[in-house]
């Protein structure tokens, strides 16, 4: 047997995509509650979700732009919980992974004290996992910023951000210490990178040097991450905590020594983020890319110190697709999940471009370990598409099974070949809105749920084809895929 006694089988989701009830229970309003529903034929780019002026944001919260927030509602969570975690343990889960929503704890985000519902809430969340014999493995900060934050210091570009988020760890540490013992600081903190407003809070067009900004903002993340870390290790000393990366494997398009070194130059920018959260020090290429671009970072004495001292137990990180890097300016991109690289002419797509490399999983996963040597932990994967649901109610999801089956193989080879991997959670185990497009109609889960773009339906929950075939997978550890 590859998989380990032990292995962590599960799901994955976020508060702002799944809970709904954005303006109940004390509840505050976060970043992505002001990200609208953009039809596809009306969109200027396929990834709708990045504010960038604080005029912008003065327009989305007077009702200017549009009424359609999906992120507010999600698919109600927040009131079906007891429902869908009888599903999630129905199919076996060992863990489920989830999000605290930061204003939902503290609603402007530099609150002094808790919001006391919101806290309440997450007890009744973790009860119910644990009542079915379920880990909470809990996202800290996933692209959940108190929107106060934003408006007023214009996010983590502002070093007061990090007394705020290591204020609001300690609090759900403290609550929580008997009930979670695995933990994630920052959902894919790389995505600052592309997208300032929803990785770091940022608006990226009230700064003067923009990159600067970006880079100093991340940062602050780091120390408040690795001050996370020794809050944790100090309250909670038989947890877990890691950090997460979205993880984009790129291939050269040719031997061409050109094209190489633009792949190597693209794994080194995807894993910098890691290689500061893993090893505990900003590699020496990013200190040469700094110079080079004129960026000065404001460091405080001792920020050196804390990250190398307080480094993550484990790496977490999101694999979908791969992309491909050609030495080429001009060559034509393709987008998928954040990023953009050269179309590869040897995999299939999805229904929304990504290009499917299951092998490519493998690659990252030896990779990653040959890296870091500490355990890995695949935290999202999963098919985005449309599902029909036959006149008899059933949902034939064979190309999800397919996805998941192909990856899942992959995995067990990599474990074979020497690789610590202590755990796999699907993606959006139960359908959700789309971080990216804000879509309902763009589907991972193994639950369906009655609800379309624009919120019409039932809210009713059904199981699809894979529900069925990932509880097999669970109960025989991955024997049987």
């Amino acid at each position: 047997m590859a998989f380990p006694k032990g292995f962590l089988w599960g799901g994955a989701t976020a508060a702002n995509q799944l809970e709904g009830a954005y303006n109940e229970g004390g509840k505050g309003l976060s970043i992505f509650d002001m990200v609208q529903f953009v039809p596809k034929e009306e969109r200027t780019s396929e990834m709708s979700m990045d504010v960038r002026s604080k005029k912008e944001l003065e327009d989305l919260l007077a009702g200017k732009a549009g009424d359609n927030f999906p992120k507010r509602r999600g698919i109600d969570f927040y009131h079906h919980y007891k429902e869908d975690i009888a599903l999630f343990a129905e199919m076996g889960f060992k863990t489920f992974r989830m999000s605290i929503s930061w204003p939902r704890i503290f609603p402007n985000g530099d609150d002094r004290e808790p919001n006391e519902e919101g806290l309440a809430f997450y007890d009744k969340v973790f009860d119910e996992l644990l009542k079915y014999g379920i880990e909470p493995l809990v996202t800290l900060s996933h692209y959940e910023i108190p929107l106060t934050l934003v408006q007023k210091y214009n996010g983590w570009a502002d070093r007061r951000i990090v007394e705020f988020f290591v204020h609001y760890a300690e609090t759900v540490f403290d609550r929580y210490k008997g009930k979670v013992k695995y933990w994630l600081t920052f959902n894919e903190i790389n995505i600052s990178t592309m997208y300032p407003y929803i990785g770091s809070g940022v608006l990226i067009d009230e700064v003067e040097n923009k990159e600067q900004t970006v880079y100093q903002a991340l940062h602050h993340q780091f120390v408040a991450s690795a001050r996370a870390v020794k809050a944790c290790h100090e309250m909670i000393p038989d947890a877990m905590i890691g950090c997460m990366l979205a993880r984009m494997e790129v291939y050269p398009e040719t031997c061409s020594p050109d094209d190489v070194l633009e792949a190597l130059k693209e794994d080194q920018m995807n894993l910098f983020f890691t290689d500061v959260q893993v090893r505990g020090y900003y590699p020496s290429f990013m200190i040469s890319y700094f110079e080079e671009n004129d960026i000065k970072l404001d460091m405080l004495p001792g920020d050196e110190e804390i990250l190398l001292q307080h480094t993550v137990d484990y790496l977490s990180f999101s694999y979908y697709m791969s992309m491909v890097a050609s030495g080429a300016p001009d060559k034509k991109k393709e987008k998928g999940n954040f990023f953009s690289g050269v179309k590869n002419p040897y995999l299939e797509s999805s229904d929304w471009g990504w290009q499917i490399d299951p092998k490519g999983l493998r690659i990252t996963l030896k990779k990653m370990y040959d890296r870091y040597q500490v355990p890995l932990f695949i935290v999202e994967n999963g098919l985005g598409a449309y599902d029909k649901v036959e006149e008899d109610g059933s949902i034939n999801d064979d190309y999800r099974i397919d996805y998941m089956r192909a990856h899942i193989e992959q995995m067990e080879v990599a474990i074979k070949e020497g690789v610590d991997l202590i755990g796999y959670t699907s993606w959006g185990c139960i359908d959700l809105i789309s971080a990216s497009t804000s879509e309902m109609s763009k589907r991972y889960g193994f639950i369906y749920v009655d609800q379309d773009d624009y919120g019409n339906g039932t809210l009713d929950r059904s199981k699809k084809k894979s529900f069925d075939w990932y509880k097999q997978v669970i109960t025989t550890n991955g024997e049987e895929l």
